[in-house]
């Protein structure tokens, strides 16, 4: 069972940013839609017909995302971001009246969760997504209907789930509940409440903390 874990955030708060110490050698990136890394980085090519060793994967299809993820040979894939998934089928279907299409488009979000945690035990699994507040303030991750939100929350699938927080200038990921939002990381973890944004140093923490073994 491969470790998934969900990194949430408003735009601009250092999601994607905290990718840029990752290896892109280790790395597969899929992103729901086409954007520029925000830094400079070597090692980073979406994958075409022209270069097939891309280790950057363009597309918003649940299906294919899940195929990517099963076939990719590395261990660390990040998804940026799993709200696209629902928001880009929501705007394409938008003339469609009835509320089957919340259904369809909240288990295909489920389904790429789902693949996210079935891939094999040394591979690690990071979905990035926005945040919404409810009536009382909670935070918590952005869906699209009821579907998810309510049957099944999304980070119950998950152990680990941090938030971006930026704090006098600087980025950090959240690693404990604040009683108003979704955190949370296995005991041990992470001593500390707040913690660079740094992808890479997250890594190497939960591949410590499960002594990950790297595949065969």
């Amino acid at each position: 069972m491969s470790i998934a874990t969900l990194i949430l955030g408003e735009p601009g708060s250092g999601k994607s940013t905290s990718l840029r110490n990752l290896d892109p050698a280790h790395t597969l990136l899929i992103q729901t839609i086409r954007k520029p890394l925000p830094f400079k980085s070597s090692g980073w090519a979406e994958f075409n017909k022209n270069n097939p060793t891309g280790n950057i994967f363009i597309t918003d299809q649940a299906a294919e995302i899940i195929n990517i993820m099963r076939k990719t040979k590395r261990e660390v894939i990040v998804l940026d971001d799993w709200n696209l998934l629902m928001t880009n089928e929501f705007m394409r279907r938008s003339a469609e009246v009835g509320f089957a299409k919340f259904s369809e488009i909240g288990r295909s979000a489920w389904d790429v969760l789902m693949a996210a945690s079935s891939l094999p035990a040394h591979v690690r699994v990071y979905l990035m997504g926005h945040v919404e507040s409810d009536e009382s303030g909670h935070i918590r991750a952005k869906t699209i209907g009821k579907l998810i939100s309510e049957k099944c929350p999304v980070e119950s699938l998950f152990s680990i789930v941090m938030r971006t927080a930026v704090v006098n200038g600087n980025y950090l990921f959240h690693t404990k509940n604040s009683g108003a939002d979704t955190c949370k990381t296995p005991i041990g973890l992470f001593c500390e409440e707040l913690i660079e944004n740094d992808l890479a140093m997250v890594d190497s923490a939960v591949y410590s903390y499960y002594d990950i073994k790297d595949a065969a």
